[in-house]
């Protein structure tokens, strides 16, 4: 029977939620997939005896780095909170550039960036990491385009993602890539991620919404929205970046996605918003203005339908006391 071997590295004072939130999406993902096309999980690492996370469980490693001479379909190194500040794991180091980077395709969780940045696999990448540790991240490898932003990200073979739970976002756009959005989709239903997100940040990941391939027009349209969501964007804009006819774009929104042009757009303005809403202490006005939705008012509307909350009520629930400007 052919699977899909994923590897996933761990050391002594791993972040618990690093391993547990990929292993678990991967897990899920079993029960809806083909069985030729299961996910078979492989924990390494440098011994294999009880390592102690960060939060005290004990994890013990399926094959040590040695026993472990084989290439992975995907390789991923777990963070933990000391990783940043600790010496290079010459082990470790030695594993990832000889069979670590076999893998289709490779990368970390969270700090397990730093691991790769010690390897050198960094090098002329774009990655990312936990926000506290970005620029941590970005003066130690100066060779990396760090990205302190994003919730997880691809650059060639290499994947990387944000902070803790951003594993889980990161997992899940592997399994899409693998299997289809609606495997993803699926996943994030059973573990629950909409309705945790709503009791701790927000309702659904803004990330969960289904990526197109990197050339296809929709990409160039996702994009775009991204970077310049203040601007207006009717269907028939849209359709002249992505160089087709607004029908056809309709069409491939629905066909690809499951959304139609305006969703997305909406989707994006309320991602943003929820940044400015969680990180700023920024008037609702000038978060509108920002964020594209004409008016504070709006904004409001669009919560409401989309959240079932106000961006005031957002605001009080999620946002930190000592939050940044």
């Amino acid at each position: 029977m052919s699977t899909r071997s994923v590897a996933l590295i761990i050391h002594d004072g791993v972040q618990a939620l690093d391993v547990a939130g990929p292993l678990d999406v991967f897990a899920e993902a079993n029960s809806f997939i083909a069985p030729q096309d299961l996910y078979e999980i492989t924990v390494i690492g440098a011994e294999r005896c009880p390592m102690r996370a960060s939060n005290g469980l004990s994890m013990t490693p399926d094959l040590d780095f040695a026993e472990a001479t084989m290439a992975f379909d995907t390789a991923l190194v777990a963070g933990g909170p000391a990783l940043p500040d600790r010496p290079k794991d010459s082990a470790m180091s030695a594993w990832l550039c000889d069979w670590g980077t076999r893998a289709k395709r490779y990368g970390s969780i969270c700090t397990g960036a730093f691991a790769l940045g010690r390897a050198g696999l960094l090098d002329d990448r774009r990655a990312t990491t936990h926000w506290q540790v970005a620029s941590q991240l970005a003066a130690m490898f100066p060779r990396a385009t760090v990205e302190f932003d994003r919730i997880y990200l691809r650059d060639g073979p290499l994947v990387t993602s944000a902070g803790v739970t951003a594993g889980i976002d990161l997992t899940l756009a592997l399994v899409a890539e693998d299997h289809g959005a609606e495997v993803a989709l699926s996943c994030a239903r059973r573990l629950v991620v909409a309705a945790q997100r709503q009791g701790g940040q927000s309702q659904f990941s803004p990330y969960l919404v289904p990526q197109s391939p990197p050339e296809s027009p929709l990409a160039r349209v996702q994009a775009y929205v991204r970077d310049h969501v203040q601007e207006a964007f009717p269907v028939e804009r849209l359709a002249g970046i992505a160089g087709t006819s607004p029908r056809s774009l309709a069409r491939m929104f629905t066909q690809e996605l499951s959304l139609t042009p305006h969703d997305f757009v909406e989707g994006v303005r309320i991602d943003y918003a929820r940044n400015l809403l969680e990180g700023t202490s920024k008037p609702l006005k000038l978060v509108a203005f920002e964020c594209g939705f004409g008016s504070a008012e709006q904004m409001r509307v669009v919560f409401q339908k989309r959240l079932g909350v106000s961006p005031a009520a957002y605001r009080g629930s999620f946002r930190l006391e000592d939050g940044g400007a």
